[in-house]
């Protein structure tokens, strides 16, 4: 069963897919969740409030990470799934182009060939009408390539559904443990979102084998645009 999913997995690159939808998604659903979380934190800079019912920021933050799960499973998996039709319809075009190129006759082919080859091909067309009320019942078994790009869908799908979700819930870990979130909590959690920011920044560094610190600048400075529009305008 293991070898089965890893032959698959090489057919279609899976993994590499499936690293990219995750680190972008994930980073997305932090960065998602970080916008909710500066509403509420300028709710105490601007009004003057010491503190926030943590109620109100988990469901709001879990509401918008469980929006982002089931978009992010559907959306992707419907385009996934278009795309390698579209993909599997120009191969199969292409092929029979290609066939009919291949039985192109020459201007000195026999005739007395060409109707024996007629005849045969009559004679299994006949054949094939007797089966063709069990053929329409059975499902044409689908091939390794096939196999491979449904298994990669429905993995491709799941990540991208729940690598926001994750993400998001990261944001939400100092909320989960206490009942008030004072202006400590929101600078923890700001903390939080920013270590794992700066791990994402490593990791991407890694796997392209370019400059780590430039990933991770990169990725910081989207994390600080958005703590400084967000402030500026919610203030």
């Amino acid at each position: 069963m293991f070898e089965k999913y890893k032959t698959y997995s090489k057919i279609t690159n899976l993994w590499a897919i499936a690293r990219r939808y995750f680190v972008n998604n994930f980073y997305d659903g932090m960065l998602t969740v970080l916008g909710i979380l500066l509403g509420f934190f300028t709710m105490i800079l601007k009004e003057g409030q010491s503190s926030v019912d943590t109620h109100l920021v988990i469901l709001t933050g879990v509401g918008t990470s469980i929006s982002m799960f089931i978009s992010g499973i559907t959306g992707s998996y419907l385009s996934e799934k278009a795309e390698q039709k579209k993909i599997k319809e120009e191969l199969n075009r292409a092929m029979l182009i290609t066939e009919e190129k291949d039985v192109e006759l020459d201007d000195d082919v026999n005739i007395e060939e060409i109707e024996k080859a007629m005849l045969t091909k009559l004679s299994n067309n006949i054949e094939i009408s007797r089966n063709s009320n069990l053929k329409k019942k059975k499902k044409r078994s689908k091939n390794i390539q096939e196999k491979a790009e449904t298994f990669a869908s429905i993995v491709v799908a799941v990540v991208n559904g729940l690598s926001p979700f994750l993400g998001g819930l990261v944001a939400l870990i100092p909320f989960f443990c206490v009942s008030v979130a004072y202006f400590s909590t929101f600078i923890i959690s700001f903390s939080i979102i920013l270590v794992c920011i700066i791990s994402l920044g490593v990791f991407l560094g890694v796997v392209s084998k370019e400059s780590i610190l430039k990933n991770i600048i990169q990725m910081v400075f989207a994390f600080v645009l958005t703590l400084i529009i967000s402030i500026f305008l919610l203030s």
